[in-house]
């Protein structure tokens, strides 16, 4: 039988709560969103002061990092006018994100989610996503 790891509303909690907390202390408020393996959301936070336009962004980009297995900054380079993938950011609705920020989440070398973080710089989206990767790894034991 095939046995398929997947993020429960607890683990997105810990998820956000990690790129919170670093959001914080940039003094940058964020909206933060988690998904499922497939992409499908599954929590999300706006932070006071996390920009409107941010909401749909920071979902499109935890979207694209758990649909596609890689970071949304790994997009940006070859979707660029002569590479391979330019022009992939207007595939699926434009619901695929180039922009830092959206970053998948793997247990035991198994995706089990994304996370997309928005709202400040890309650079500043991308650390915050890290963030909250690297906190749900500690309170996992991983």
């Amino acid at each position: 039988m095939l046995t398929i790891k997947r993020l429960s509303i607890e683990d997105a909690y810990i998820l956000i709560e990690g790129a919170r907390n670093r959001a914080t202390e940039i003094g940058v408020p964020m909206c933060i969103a988690i998904t499922d393996e497939s992409g499908v959301l599954i929590a999300f936070e706006r932070m006071d002061g996390g920009k409107v336009t941010s909401t749909t962004i920071a979902q499109d980009k935890s979207f694209t990092a758990s649909g596609a297995r890689k970071g949304t900054h790994e997009y940006a380079a070859a979707a660029q006018p002569g590479k391979p993938a330019y022009g992939i950011d207007s595939e699926i609705g434009g619901r695929l994100s180039i922009v830092a920020g959206g970053l998948p989440v793997f247990v035991d070398g198994e995706c089990v989610g994304g996370i997309g973080v928005s709202s400040g710089t890309p650079p500043q989206d991308q650390d915050c996503a890290q963030a909250g990767i690297d906190f749900f790894m500690k309170k996992i034991g991983k």
